[in-house]
């Protein structure tokens, strides 16, 4: 930080002060007024506030001692076939 700033700490105090009393709030709601009067800004906005939520433990980390591979597979395609099950048999 450049010395004519004094010390970091002071700086940051000030900041934090001008942040608490709503003087960078106003700011920037005063620069946003004067380029949207010069039609600087284009207001399009798009806010997608959809939320998913998941259990905790559903993070998709494989369990300690578990392996993917030992699982059944869900698909009927998947499972073996009998002697019976087999095409053309019967």
């Amino acid at each position: 930080m450049p010395e004519r700033y004094g010390p970091w700490d002071r700086a940051y105090d000030l900041f934090r002060r001008r942040q608490r009393d709503g003087t960078w709030a106003r700011i920037v709601t005063q620069l946003q007024a004067e380029a949207d009067a010069k039609k600087l800004i284009t207001w399009d906005v798009n806010v997608d506030s959809a939320v998913c939520r998941a259990h905790q433990h559903a993070a998709g980390a494989s369990k300690k001692g578990t392996c993917r591979r030992s699982r059944p597979a869900a698909s009927p395609s998947s499972q073996p076939t009998t002697g019976s099950d087999a095409p053309g048999a019967g």
